[in-house]
């Protein structure tokens, strides 16, 4: 079962959410990312296994004060980084996370992605490729998202 965590704050966010990606391992899962920002600094790091192994990937240098922790059961595409959360739309300038499934995953990517660059295999990433897509299109982030999820089939959160 997936799990999420948030943080917004005005101190290093990284060990924050992996302490709350610790609380979830229970849930079982088999990979796991998180997403820090602040200021002009961002960081992603990913890792298959346990909590243990991404934090063992996390460095001294992954600091900021905004950030998404996910832990992954796979559900579209082998348990690999590539398929690990936090995902990235073409551009990088938006992020996500998500738990739930994406029936008509295979349908959006046909009609709106061709020619984007698609790391991994899963439902997740084609969302956020999407919602970028209609970003870099002009709409705001907000508008985007709107415009996604009355495209997207599925469940989500």
């Amino acid at each position: 079962m997936c799990g999420i965590v948030g943080v917004v704050g005005n101190t290093n966010a990284t060990d924050i959410l992996i302490q709350g990606l610790e609380k979830l391992e229970y849930r079982g899962y088999d990979s796991a990312g998180i997403f820090v920002t602040g200021g002009e600094q961002a960081h992603l790091v990913k890792a298959v296994g346990r909590i243990a192994e991404l934090s063992a990937k996390v460095g001294d240098k992954t600091e900021g004060t905004t950030g998404i922790g996910h832990t992954r059961w796979a559900t579209h595409g082998k348990p690999t980084e590539n398929n690990a959360h936090p995902h990235t739309s073409q551009t990088a300038g938006h992020i996500l996370v998500h738990n739930g499934v994406i029936e008509n995953y295979a349908e959006i990517k046909e009609e709106y992605l061709a020619g984007h660059d698609l790391k991994g295999q899963t439902d997740t990433e084609i969302a956020v490729h999407l919602i970028g897509q209609f970003a870099e299109e002009g709409l705001s982030t907000l508008e985007a998202f709107k415009k996604a999820l009355k495209i997207i089939q599925g469940s989500y959160a």
